[in-house]
């Protein structure tokens, strides 16, 4: 493997079809598309101020580098890309990949990135700003995500997610197949058009969660005080801990709840109209009552 140490590079293409070579603090200035049509690239202590420049690359490793925000739309249609120990100040990096990996990753503009991945992992990694971040992707792996992006996770298919706070609204709208466990999810209208989305152990706030979900299920999960007329329309299987303030025309399933502000069924509710509600604290005070 070649390898170029402490220079810089800029125009256009001034690194084209370059192939088993090791960047070492080198920097990407001004021009487009430094690093195109590579593969076998590793970028150690890099830093890239251009735009476009690391498009078409087969195999590559980027360690310890800085993403300035003008290298826009950095990393597209590339496959079997590792990042480590980044920061990026860009938007719009990450779309039309194939085996994309992040540990340890600040991305402090993360509006439009990760779209159309498919086969993605991300460890440690924190997000901020943007919208539309993962949308379209699939194939997903997350642990100890941060991100306070809008509109996070749409479209996505056969994601987990594990040990996530998330601070948004419209998030994880017509997924399919995600599993979300020990997370934080903030923020209004989570999960509506879902199919298969699974929450285990988390903590949702915001207004109207989880309305036209199709086939969802939450296991021991709770729900903060703004949570309000959730599960309008949804199919599910849900157990819940502690007291939510309504439930609105759930259209089938089971529920059970500590205990629930209000139960709204009327005319709108949509068929079959079977979904059981039960609620534990209310069973139990029936209990003592009879004793």
């Amino acid at each position: 493997m070649d390898i170029i140490k402490d220079q810089s590079f800029g125009g256009e293409r001034p690194l084209f079809e370059s192939h088993d070579l090791r960047l070492e603090h080198v920097t990407i200035t001004e021009g487009e598309s430094g690093i195109k049509e590579c593969s076998d690239i590793e970028c150690d202590h890099c830093r890239f101020v251009g735009k476009y420049p690391l498009w078409h690359v087969t195999r590559s490793l980027i360690t310890n580098c800085l993403f300035e925000p003008g290298s826009r739309s950095a990393i597209w249609y590339s496959t079997d890309m590792e990042m480590r120990d980044t920061i990026i100040n860009a938007p719009k990096l990450f779309r039309e990949m194939k085996r994309l990996s992040l540990t340890r990753v600040t991305i402090n503009d993360a509006d439009e990135t990760f779209w159309n991945i498919d086969g993605l992992t991300l460890r440690d990694v924190t997000l901020h700003d943007g919208t539309y971040p993962f949308m379209g992707s699939s194939n997903i792996d997350i642990d100890n995500l941060r991100s306070d992006s809008k509109y996070v996770f749409q479209y996505v298919k056969n994601a987990i997610i594990r040990n996530a706070h998330i601070d948004t609204k419209d998030a994880f709208w017509e997924t399919e197949n995600v599993t979300i466990i020990d997370s934080v999810l903030n923020g209004e209208f989570l999960g509506w058009h879902s199919k298969n989305l699974r929450l285990i152990n988390c903590h949702i706030t915001g207004q109207q969660p989880l309305c036209y979900a199709h086939d969802l299920v939450l296991e021991n999960c709770t729900f903060g005080d703004d949570a309000d007329l959730m599960f309008e329309y949804s199919t599910l299987t849900a157990d819940i801990r502690g007291r939510v303030q309504s439930i609105k025309n759930p259209a089938a399933g089971r529920i059970v709840v500590d205990e629930v502000g209000q139960i709204i069924i009327d005319d709108n509710i949509k068929p079959p109209a079977t979904c059981q509600i039960v609620q534990r604290l209310h069973q139990e005070n029936n209990t003592e009552n009879q004793q």
